[in-house]
Order: structure tokens, then sequence, then C-alpha cells
């Protein structure tokens, strides 16, 4: 498996993908690594799904790590490396995580981000839908203040990446982000002493706490937003576009729900 690994990323160079297979491959290397690919079994798979439930693991990770395994296995048939890909068993995937804010906590999030560029980051999240990454990378040259657009993909970027759209700024977001320009010191829209800033858990994780929202993290400001944009009736397809996703099954398996009018019609035609 090893060497049908390392051929899978030559073979996929660039993709954002690649940077997860490192993490994932340490997890799988030591079951599967000198595995013959066609001889991966059913019970290899229950074996490593066992071990990494022991050891604490959640089983979306493990959904993960074995459905990499699946996707090497399956580029080296269709390459003829092996003659068939076999059968990878994995845990069923986890339901979306449900868990989002409201306006009114994402209020007192902001008044509790006592750095600034967690404000920002913030702030920036929760306006754009954008991903951690996305807001993290994002650079002065991609924010147009004038015709107040987003693009949240580099275009210099050859990594395909997940929900990088290119989106308004709303007033609120615009008042916040034409300060920040005026005290920028670096290229990065989010940053920290002139330098780009690797992570935010720290600092977010310290205003949710003050907060009274210990479980507040980078995914759940996106998710937030997201429910937000459906509870105000938004389309779907709408909804779909900001966020950046590919299609519209995505968005409407996790948000649909919460939209006032989902499902209202059906119920109608119900009446008697």
């Amino acid at each position: 498996m090893v060497d049908l690994w390392t051929g899978y990323r030559h073979a996929k160079d660039g993709l954002a993908v690649l940077g997860t297979m490192t993490h994932t491959w340490k997890a799988l290397a030591s079951r599967f690594g000198e595995l013959e690919g066609v001889s991966v079994s059913v019970d290899d798979c229950r074996a490593h799904t066992m071990e990494r439930r022991k050891a604490g693991i959640k089983d979306g990770t493990i959904h993960t790590e074995l459905g990499h395994l699946r996707m090497v296995l399956k580029w080296a048939e269709n390459n003829g490396l092996i003659a068939r890909a076999p059968y990878i068993e994995r845990p069923a995937k986890p339901d979306p995580k449900d868990y989002h804010i409201t306006r009114l906590e994402a209020g007192r999030l902001l008044e509790n981000a006592n750095v600034p560029h967690i404000g920002i980051a913030i702030r920036l999240m929760l306006s754009t839908g954008a991903r951690n990454a996305a807001a993290l990378e994002l650079t002065w040259d991609r924010v147009d203040l004038d015709r107040r657009i987003i693009t949240l993909r580099n275009p210099f970027d050859r990594s395909r990446r997940k929900g990088r759209a290119t989106v308004p700024i709303n007033d609120q977001l615009f008042s916040v982000l034409a300060q920040a320009k005026h005290d920028a010191a670096s290229l990065f829209v989010v940053e920290w002493g002139g330098n780009p800033v690797k992570s935010i858990k720290k600092g977010l994780k310290a205003a949710a706490v003050a907060a009274g929202l210990p479980d507040v993290s980078p995914h759940v400001l996106r998710h937030s937003a997201a429910v937000w944009l459906a509870e105000d009736g938004h389309s779907m397809s709408e909804i779909s576009q900001f966020l950046g996703h590919s299609n519209t099954r995505v968005t409407e398996k996790v948000y649909a729900r919460y939209s006032p009018n989902h499902l209202r019609g059906l119920a109608s035609s119900l009446e008697f």
C-alpha cells in the first residue's frame, strides 16, 4: 500500500486533500503499509476501526481515514496498478453537527474578543461564511472595499480548495475592514504583529468561554452564518453559492430544515 499511496500523492500533486492525507497515513501505515492493495480485507478495516475507537478517535475521523484508503485503491484500479480495488468497510459518517449560535450570542462573542485579530476573524467568518483557512489566508489584494467584494479563493493557489466563493461585504464588515486596512502592517487581513495568523483556536476559545459559549469553534462560525441565511428564507441555491458549495445537495441536506418555507407548500396541500 505504501507504494500506491506515494504514487497517488505524486499523481495528484497540488490537490488540497494531500495535506490531510499526510495525517491519515500516519494512522493507516502500521496496519496497511506493507499489505498488497488487492489483499486489504474487511477484517483489516474492522480491526483498524476498533483500534482507533479504543484510542478515543471519533467515527468521523475513522470514516475519513478509510475513505482516503479507498480513494487510493480506486485510483490504482483505474490506472491498472491493481486488478481490482477491494471493498473498504467504514463506520457510518456522522450527521453534521447541529450546534450554532444566535446573532445575540455572536454579539457576546465579539464583546469578549479582547485581541483585535480575533475580533476581525470572528466578524469576517460570520459575515462571509468563510472557512477557517480561507479567512486566515485572505490578503488585502482580494478585498475590494470600493466594490465591496471579497474573493476568498486565491487565484495563485493551485490547490482545489473547498468552499471559497466571491462574496459581498455588508455594512458592519465594511467598517471593520476599513479600519483594519488603515492599521494594516502586512498583506494579510487577519494578522498579529505584522505576521499572518496560523490559528485562532486559542484566542477564539478564550472569547467563547468568557461569553459562556465554550463549544464555539471556527467551523461553528461558518455553520452559524449559513443557518442565519436559511432562517431568513434565502433560497438553497443562493446559500450554496455564498458558501462555495459545489452543488445544492450538500446545502439542502444540512440547511433546508432551518428555512421557514421548507416543506410549507406541501403542508398546505394537506388541508381539508
